[in-house]
């Protein structure tokens, strides 16, 4: 089916690019897209030809120009918003129920005191309970313009309530946990770079600061991107003066510079950025200036290796066209985008790749070559291009605790279910016993009873148990149901508060960052 690549044309009018209506090209798409309309034995869906035939065309260019249907733009924006309109609840079905996990703070559902594990059974009039609900239906009954209204009855200690919810604006939050690592180290996870990230860091930020924080982790692992103006909104609070953060160039955009100003808010004290190969695009904008000003250590993971600009352009129909129209360069003049030369496939296997290769775990099995050697702008330290941030530290991956059998537990749903469960039997007592988190940290403990029913739920799901693999993951699976439960009574932070300490490369990270002298010799000229 590549003759759909003619449709393309029929497209390209609606662009006033005269020396594209000068294109012989572009003529023969036009007059075969003609010969198709006019003599074509059968009927011809002109709606589907068309989006086979853009998407078909852009595959031709790189892994990131993308076509995206009218009826996909609004969802795929909506987590780079940072907003969209309902009534503000975090939500799972369990056990064909819908259950409340959290309420946004400040948003409708908060407002009008629906709680979590609160059981939605009927919505507007409509029974929603042991239907075959899907999260695609509770979004369709859920959402909906602000100011309007929707009524939710829901089942409470065996009492039926109702309310009554005004929709609003819901903010989706980029920050996913901000807290004090030990008494003099801050740590904050960005998850994406949206257009509330700047805002949401630098209020975190600030609060850790009143603290008394003299070092700051930023954790961008997992963190693939987002918009290019958040990422140099973070980057300009750590890099002091008037300097280039970043430089974008392209055969039709001229080459553009982003410096940053003075006077922001981490401009001195000591930083360190984790990355993983998960981090990229704007993730990689900021440690890479990071890097290149030699201002903090980065540590963790070469990063994914993603330095193209797109920029979205929409179509009559509502669909959109995210284009590739740049190439980004760090301070340093380095393009950290890998090839993509063998094709998308080839492009995103390239992680696994790396896993098999041993790079995840041996520093040494990275081998760059000295074609992609940069110097950093001050200690004229020696970094690469041409495939990711390499990081300063290295930190393998960490597979002590994981085995296929926990890997099963998780996947299967079967430890978020246990954890749902228990939650829904236990919520109010456990908020009562532990008046606070660090009460809990201290004091809870995952009971055996809890892994027993864990295993026997999983086999009668078909997950066979194996002892000697539940034995070497025991300790990080109750950890890992100890952390759900904490984010569940508290906040995603707590999450990661019940989590990184028991990290092995936590203890690393500390280390560096806490002493003064091991931190800048990573920072010396290592020639």
């Amino acid at each position: 089916m590549r003759f759909y690549c003619l449709l393309a044309a029929f497209l390209l009018m609606f662009f006033p690019v005269h020396a594209q209506l000068d294109d012989p090209e572009l003529d023969k798409l036009r007059l075969s897209w003609q010969l198709i309309s006019t003599f074509y034995v059968d009927s011809v869906d002109t709606h589907e030809m068309a989006e086979e035939a853009i998407v078909a065309m852009l595959e031709k260019l790189d892994p990131h120009s993308v076509y995206i249907p009218a009826e996909e733009v609004e969802a795929m924006n909506e987590p780079l918003d940072g907003n969209f309109e309902g009534i503000g609840i975090e939500f799972m079905i369990l056990k064909d129920t819908l259950m409340v996990v959290a309420t946004i703070p400040g948003g409708p559902s908060e407002k009008v005191g629906l709680m979590a594990g609160d059981r939605i059974v009927e919505i507007d009039g409509q029974n929603v309970a042991g239907i075959g609900l899907a999260n695609s239906d509770v979004f369709d009954f859920l959402r909906g313009p602000k100011g309007s209204e929707v009524k939710v009855e829901v089942s409470r200690n065996g009492q039926i309530l109702s309310f009554v919810i005004e929709r609003d604006k819901i903010p989706i939050f980029s920050l996913e946990a901000a807290y004090k690592m030990s008494g003099k180290t801050g740590y904050i996870k960005i998850s994406r770079f949206a257009q509330s990230t700047h805002r949401e860091f630098v209020k975190a930020l600030k609060e850790l600061k009143e603290k008394g924080i003299d070092n700051l982790v930023l954790d961008l692992r997992g963190n693939g991107g987002g918009y290019l103006k958040a990422a140099l909104d973070i980057a300009d609070e750590f890099i002091g003066g008037e300097r280039l953060l970043l430089y974008t160039d392209g055969l039709a955009i001229p080459r553009s510079e982003y410096h940053s100003r003075s006077g922001q808010l981490w401009e001195k004290g000591n930083l360190v950025v984790l990355i993983d190969e998960g981090s990229a695009s704007a993730s990689e904008i900021v440690a890479g200036a990071v890097q290149d000003w030699d201002r903090g250590v980065i540590m963790g993971r070469r990063s994914f290796g993603k330095g193209l600009v797109q920029r979205p352009f929409s179509l009559p129909d509502g669909a959109e066209i995210r284009l590739t129209i740049a190439k980004y360069y760090t301070p340093s003049g380095r393009s950290i985008q890998k090839s993509y030369e063998e094709g998308v496939d080839e492009y995103h296997a390239e992680i696994y790749e790396r896993f098999q290769h041993g790079e995840m775990m041996h520093s040494d099995s990275i081998d760059m070559p000295d074609s992609l050697t940069y110097r950093t702008l001050k200690s004229e330290r020696k970094v690469f291009g041409g495939g990711g941030i390499m990081p300063d530290i290295f930190i393998p991956m960490d597979t002590a605790y994981y085995t296929p059998y926990y890997r099963d537990l998780v996947a299967s749903g079967s430890v978020n279910r246990l954890v749902m469960d228990k939650l829904d039997e236990h919520r109010e007592e456990w908020l009562k016993d532990f008046g606070s988190f660090e009460e809990f940290i201290e004091r809870f403990s995952v009971p055996e009873v809890f892994i027993n029913q864990l295993v026997q739920r999983a086999e009668d799901a078909g997950i066979e148990p194996d002892e000697q693999q539940l034995e070497t993951s025991l300790v990080w699976l109750k950890l890992q149901i100890k952390a759900l439960i904490a984010r569940n009574l508290w906040t995603t932070s707590e999450y990661y508060q019940t989590l990184n300490p028991a990290l092995p490369f936590f203890d690393t990270v500390l280390k560096v960052i806490e002493d003064q002298a091991a931190y800048l010799k990573v920072l010396e000229n290592d020639n």
